[in-house]
């Protein structure tokens, strides 16, 4: 694929604050622990050092981390690399996030004012930053009444040890009446929402992206490549031995869709050079609401074709093609909607 890669920026939601249209994530960093970590990814400092250089040198400005990764190895690799880097802490935006559990503690997980404080504070001295942009709840506390959740981030917002506020893995009603409460004290609200898009998981299109638009909250995808299901080493007549997929099977996908998808997507990117991964890529970077897409890389070599998908524009008959392929069901009231609107179409 001949490629003359130009990143773009995005604002983010109200903020006037721009990322890249790809963010670099870092779940593959750490692994020392064995167990899922070390299936995601073992990536050590010399290794993290070339890929936060690969990604800074093609434009990428936007790292997404968390404290749950590898419990703190991935952020202690990002903050070591930014530092034997010399990258300047004004060009790049950096995400972190809160919530799962870090230790068998009792108080080492959830969205509680003690963990989040605590969490904060750790997360800051493991990246050696004395602020992260961009803090997300990574998931619902099911013990946690959301006005307490948001009472809290606004209070860290206050701190001067986060700039921003978002949100993971919500539903759509949870982050609307988060926002609307916010709003109603004059707190801090979520700015944007990190939550699973691929081309053959498209679940957030009846309810989170209709949402996201209403708040002009941005997304930002994670796993758009459905956990390399969509890298094209997974066909009907061949399962790569040793890739992700093949021991730990998440997230969800439905095979029989997902299969007849690469093969669409295989042919779709003959005419442009391009891989499965990058047409697959495109496709979400292409899609309503989105303003930068994850993407995470064990070797610089994956990182360098992924970051090529920037150069690849779908056209209008390739996207119908893919839509065709991987189009959702409408769930009611979703289809009732679309059945009542001829009341109100123009004769």
């Amino acid at each position: 694929m001949k490629t003359n890669i130009e990143m773009k920026y995005r604002y983010i939601g109200n903020t006037g604050s721009m990322v890249s249209e790809l963010c670099f994530g870092t779940m593959t960093f750490g692994g020392k622990q064995g167990g899922v970590w070390a299936q995601m990814g073992s990536v050590q400092q010399q290794e993290a050092n070339e890929l936060i250089r690969t990604a800074i040198d093609h434009g990428i400005n936007f790292i997404d981390t968390a404290n749950v990764y590898s419990f703190g190895e991935a952020e202690v690799l990002l903050g070591q690399a930014l530092r034997e880097l010399a990258i300047l802490r004004d060009e790049v935006v950096i995400a972190t996030k809160v919530l799962g559990r870090m230790n068998d503690k009792p108080n080492s997980a959830g969205l509680s004012r003690y963990h989040v404080f605590h969490s904060v504070d750790a997360s800051l001295k493991r990246l050696q930053l004395d602020h992260v942009d961009i803090l997300y709840v990574h998931g619902v506390d099911l013990k946690m009444p959301i006005e307490e959740v948001m009472y809290v981030l606004n209070d860290v917002v206050n701190t001067g040890k986060v700039r921003y506020i978002a949100v993971c893995n919500w539903h759509a009603w949870q982050i609307a009446k988060a926002n609307t409460l916010a709003e109603s004290k004059g707190w801090h609200r979520f700015i944007a929402l990190q939550h699973h898009y691929a081309a053959v998981n498209r679940d957030i299109e009846h309810e989170i992206v209709p949402m996201a638009a209403e708040y002009n909250l941005s997304i930002f995808p994670w796993s758009p490549l459905a956990g390399g299901f969509l890298t094209g080493k997974f066909t009907r007549d061949n399962v790569t031995q040793g890739a992700r997929r093949s021991f730990f099977d998440f997230p969800p996908v439905d095979k029989e869709k997902a299969y007849n998808l690469v093969e669409v997507l295989s042919e779709i990117g003959r005419p442009y050079d391009a891989s499965i991964a990058q047409v697959a890529l495109a496709w979400v970077r292409q899609q309503r609401g989105i303003t930068s897409t994850i993407i995470g890389a064990k070797t610089v070599e994956q990182l360098k074709d992924n970051i090529r998908s920037v150069d690849v524009v779908l056209s209008d008959t390739d996207l119908k093609k893919i839509d065709e392929v991987s189009r959702l069901p409408l769930l009611y009231p979703g289809w009732m909607v679309e059945r009542q609107r001829a009341y109100r179409l123009e004769s």
